[in-house]
This record gives C-alpha cells, structure tokens and sequence, in this order.
C-alpha cells in the first residue's frame, strides 16, 4: 500500500491515543520512519502488520476500527496536500464518487506501482447510491464503508452505508443519505 495510509492511520492513533499508545504500536509492528513516506509504496504485509496491530493496541474489532480509519482517511486528505485533489474530484457526493477512478488514475501517474481501486456508481435515485467497489486486495470493505461515511460528512450529509454484496473480486455498496 502506500506511506500516506500509514501516515494517516499514525495521526489517526496520536490524534485519538496519544503518542505512547502510537509508540506501542509502531514497535509492535516493527515498523520505523522509512515506512511513512507519503509517495512511497510499500508490501501490503506491512500495511496489514500496521491495521492489524492497531486494532489490537487499540482494543477494537478490526472490521470498525477499519471503518473508523476510513472516515478518518477523508479528513485526513482534506487536510493535507491532496485537498485540492479532492476539491476537483466533485462538488457533491455522486460526482465525487462518480470520478473516483479518475482522481485515481492521476495519482497512478505520480505514485509509481500504485495499485488503485475502482468505483462504479451502478445507480442512483434520490437519496440512495449504489456503488460497485472493485480491488485486488482483500478485506478492505470496512474502510471503504468508513470512507463513504466520511463522504457523507465532507458534504454535510446524514446517511448509512450499507455492504449488500461482496465477493472476492468486488463489493456493492448503498448509500442512503438525505
């Protein structure tokens, strides 16, 4: 995965925990400052060793604590350097989602054996979304259910998300939201 994953779950954990429960964790994980540059990636082993020793530390389901990280990774990137990355991607919740893929591929262009997910709007009607996530890696749904709620916040919305289908290959979202 990528270094600005784990620098954000790191502000994740200092901003919730605090530095020492951070400095557990990195330990744990046996991870150092070369895994936290923000354009670098890195073996999806490292970033799994990192999600999954924080949700120990932290005392968390892994499933929520990845749902809590994703809502987190939106404002996250709204603070950082990709804010104006995301300001271009949509001004409301469909055409954000809608131009993902797009965002995506602008960013394969600078990080270098970047493997970025997809999404697909398959459909939507007033007040719901239903969206097809597509990754190679596996086991991530709770953070993509976490990003969409994050979403939901960015454009001041109240809303659920909801997993209704997920196989190896993709997961199906829907979004309900007023």
């Amino acid at each position: 995965m990528y270094g600005m994953i784990h620098r954000a779950l790191r502000q994740m954990v200092l901003d919730e925990r605090g530095e020492e429960v951070w400095s557990s964790i990195q330990r744990t994980a046996n991870v150092g400052l070369s895994d936290f540059i923000s354009s670098a990636t890195y073996p999806d082993e490292v970033t799994q060793r990192l999600l999954s020793t924080s949700s120990e530390v932290l005392g968390q389901d892994s499933g929520k604590m990845l749902e809590q990280f994703g809502q987190f990774w939106i404002r996250y990137a709204e603070a950082s350097s990709f804010a104006s990355i995301l300001a271009f991607t949509g001004q409301d919740l469909v055409s954000f989602i809608s131009n993902l893929d797009r965002m995506h591929r602008t960013i394969e262009d600078v990080m270098i054996n970047a493997r970025m997910p997809s999404f697909s709007v398959l459909a939507h009607d007033v007040g719901q979304i239903r969206v097809e996530y597509r990754s190679t890696r596996t086991g991530l749904a709770p953070f993509v259910s976490g990003l969409f709620l994050g979403l939901l916040e960015r454009f001041n919305l109240n809303g659920s998300v909801s997993l209704i289908s997920e196989d190896s290959k993709k997961s199906i979202f829907v979004i309900h939201y007023e």
